[in-house]
């Protein structure tokens, strides 16, 4: 997902007749998802919105990143200004030391500190018209692509396992890419995939042919152990209904290294800039003030600071 390692330098000079005014720069570098993805494309809008609304206080640079993993592994070799982006589930396992982080704790992850959420992970169950699917339990006999290596594919393969299609479904061999035009052609029922909402993929195939993305039952949902989302009727072309599914939280942290006055304007200046954010990328309509109950660590102090006066709640923990 994303990190920002910041540095600060007192820079710009401006010496006038009657004497001089130092103006001070943050400069950021905001570590994202790999290259052409939909978080990598969030990390530069973000980028843009943290210049715009600090006139230019904030500078930020967006890098490229292999994934949540690693942006929270780097917390370890990192210096006092290293920000990142992850879904908090990987938080908690790397403060237990379960899982991929086994072996490779550190006291460093016990002083991560959120800041705010970004769009979550949203499964998306995308079949065509021509394949009269209503719902999940309808999935047997089709042919579907889960594509390779992504959390969709992981996360797809899962949940036909739960939902008792195992074996039942023919699973494509090809990649997420090919899905579209797979799909156009009639070479595949479906395809599963995982994004913000709107996805660009999912967008893109209700442009070109008829789709229905399928909506999962309260009991589906339980059964996944995620946590629900509803995508609003309208967001897709030919949608007329609320799509109910899942998601993966994700969340931007920080560490209590971090001074306070720079952890409160990251958070006010993204929480004052979301609207203008969802104007130009809808998938920013996607956060909202609920997502802040999805924060499972502490909330940095100086972000808390701008959520306390701005009235936002918090988890529980942070009161």
């Amino acid at each position: 997902m994303i990190s920002i390692f910041k540095t600060t330098a007192l820079a710009v000079m401006l010496v006038g007749m009657g004497g001089g005014l130092v103006q001070a720069e943050t400069r950021v570098t905001y570590k994202s998802a790999k290259t052409g993805s939909s978080y990598y494309q969030m990390g530069v809008e973000l980028s843009e919105a943290m210049k715009a609304g600090t006139d230019g206080g904030i500078v930020m640079t967006v890098e490229e990143s292999q994934g949540s993993v690693q942006n929270v592994m780097e917390v370890r070799a990192r210096g006092g200004d290293y920000v990142f982006t992850t879904p908090p589930a990987l938080v908690n396992l790397a403060q237990g030391g379960k899982a991929m982080f086994e072996g490779k704790g550190d006291p460093s992850f016990d002083n991560i500190r959120a800041l705010f959420p970004i769009p979550s992970l949203t499964m998306h169950f995308v079949m065509s018209q021509a394949s009269e699917t209503a719902g999940i339990d309808d999935l047997s006999g089709k042919i579907i692509l889960l594509g390779k290596g992504s959390f969709g594919a992981t996360e797809g393969e899962k949940y036909l396992t739960l939902f008792g299609l195992d074996g039942k479904v023919q699973i494509a061999d090809a990649e997420l890419s090919n899905a579209v035009a797979a799909l156009k052609n009639g070479q595949i029922d479906g395809f599963v995939t995982a994004g913000s909402w709107p996805a660009p993929n999912v967008i893109e195939a209700a442009a070109s042919t008829p789709v229905k993305v399928l909506s999962m039952t309260p009991d589906q949902i339980a059964q996944t152990k995620r946590t629900a989302i509803t995508i609003p009727a309208g967001t897709y072309a030919g949608q007329d209904k609320d799509i109910q599914t899942t998601s993966l939280p994700v969340v931007a942290y920080t560490t209590t290294a971090m001074d306070d006055d720079t952890a409160y304007t990251l958070t006010k200046t993204f929480w004052e800039s979301r609207d203008r954010l969802a104007d130009s990328a809808k998938w920013w309509a996607g956060v909202n003030e609920g997502l802040m109950e999805n924060i499972t660590t502490e909330i940095h102090p100086g972000a808390l600071r701008y959520y306390q006066e701005a009235g936002i709640s918090v988890p529980d923990a942070n009161k």
